[in-house]
């Protein structure tokens, strides 16, 4: 945490105007954290955001434990022992440690199941950090958070048991957004498992990603309002084999980072980056991870 922390103060103190900033310590770190890092091959990135994320949240939880057990802590838990602080002094209800990762990343999914012989509805909440959608051809984002929440129905093998039918049951299953995160980022699955190919194969569709996107698939049906600022692309024809630029929104231009190049590109050039509408294309430069920050979030 401490490279990256590095890093972006270099990035924020740069007094040139132009010029590149090389991470070589925050990578060092990553591959000494993680072997998957170490070698050449390519890597996802993915699945890089999902570790970086949770190495974060993991060494800010050991950094507020480690803070809680000092002299000082300790103090303050005898208080709590006593009954001299707050409610729950017995510490048996302890809040999950709210990190700035959470507030900035954590949504909340609740996955409703409708059984359809008493009509019982069973929720259970889960966290995310990003949605993974499903892709088709000549789709939308909008059209992909639909499928994501769409209903599928339990049954013949799949029944699900109903805790007051006390037996299997036909029921409905539908997964919505109980609370949408500050930044929301969507993880388009272009890699998918071929069985007749028996390899992963990338998914070259045209899935187009607005500028402003209504997030509609929530729980209270109210819609959540977001605005793009980054998008990680992937370059190349297939999952083993490529290359990644970012595409970053910076006061109110949007910039292309590819290694030490660095240009400004017009919105309109965004559109180059929804995917191909035909199997085979010569573009191979295709939306992967798409970073939308909430405009209309309650204070």
């Amino acid at each position: 945490m401490t490279c990256l922390a590095d890093l972006f103060t270099q990035i924020s103190s740069q007094k040139k105007k132009t010029g590149v900033i090389a991470p070589k310590r925050f990578v060092q770190r990553v591959k000494k954290e993680n072997e998957a890092f170490r070698s050449y091959m390519h890597q996802d990135a993915h699945e890089f955001l999902n570790f970086l994320l949770n190495v974060l949240v993991d060494i800010l939880e050991k950094e507020s434990k480690a803070a809680k057990s000092s002299p000082e802590a300790d103090k303050s838990s005898d208080k709590i022992a006593n009954g001299t602080c707050g409610p729950q002094a017995n510490g048996v209800h302890k809040e999950p440690l709210v990190t700035w990762v959470h507030k900035n990343f954590q949504g909340i999914l609740t996955n409703e199941t409708r059984c359809l012989r008493c009509e019982t509805v069973t929720a259970r909440d889960e966290t995310f950090f990003d949605l993974s959608l499903d892709i088709e051809q000549n789709s939308s984002i909008t059209s992909c958070l639909k499928n994501f929440s769409s209903i599928e129905t339990l049954n013949a093998e799949d029944k699900f048991f109903c805790d007051k039918c006390c037996s299997l049951q036909e029921a409905q299953k539908m997964m919505k957004i109980k609370k949408p995160p500050h930044i929301l980022v969507i993880h388009l699955k272009r890699f998918k498992y071929i069985e007749q190919l028996g390899r992963y194969k990338k998914l070259s569709y045209r899935v187009v990603f607005p500028m402003e996107l209504k997030l509609s698939n929530s729980v209270n049906d109210a819609d959540s309002e977001y605005s793009l600022f980054a998008v990680v692309v992937h370059v190349g024809s297939g999952p083993n084999h490529g290359h990644y630029v970012s595409l970053i929104k910076s006061h109110d231009h949007w910039l292309c980072f590819d290694d030490e190049n660095v240009e400004m590109i017009d919105e309109a050039m965004m559109q180059t980056f929804f995917g191909s509408a035909q199997e085979y294309s010569s573009n191979t430069d295709h939306g992967y991870i798409l970073f939308y920050e909430r405009t209309n979030a309650k204070s």
